[in-house]
């Protein structure tokens, strides 16, 4: 089962800056298969679920095979994806 990329909803927009797109864009290049699932864009209290998982409502997260979440600030998610430790321990 590959990793779940949790990403607002605008999974077409590929603009760079845009925290969603720079991990999707990390991922995409590390080679590391993902689903993505969409959380709403605008209304960060609509982010029920993203809340309940991660115990916050901000996004790009990821969840590992393991069921582990990971968020930090995009570019730093992006470094550690980048660096090929995105599986590794913390």
């Amino acid at each position: 089962m590959p990793v779940k990329l949790h990403h607002c909803t605008l999974t077409f927009a590929r603009v760079p800056g845009h925290p969603c797109a720079g991990v999707r864009k990390a991922l995409d290049e590390a080679g590391i298969a993902y689903e993505i699932v969409k959380h709403p864009l605008l209304g960060r209290s609509r982010r029920v679920a993203l809340q309940e998982l991660t115990g916050q409502h901000l996004l790009p997260a990821i969840e590992l095979e393991d069921g582990t979440v990971y968020r930090e600030e995009s570019k730093d998610m992006i470094a550690r994806i980048q660096a090929g430790k995105l599986h590794d321990p913390r």
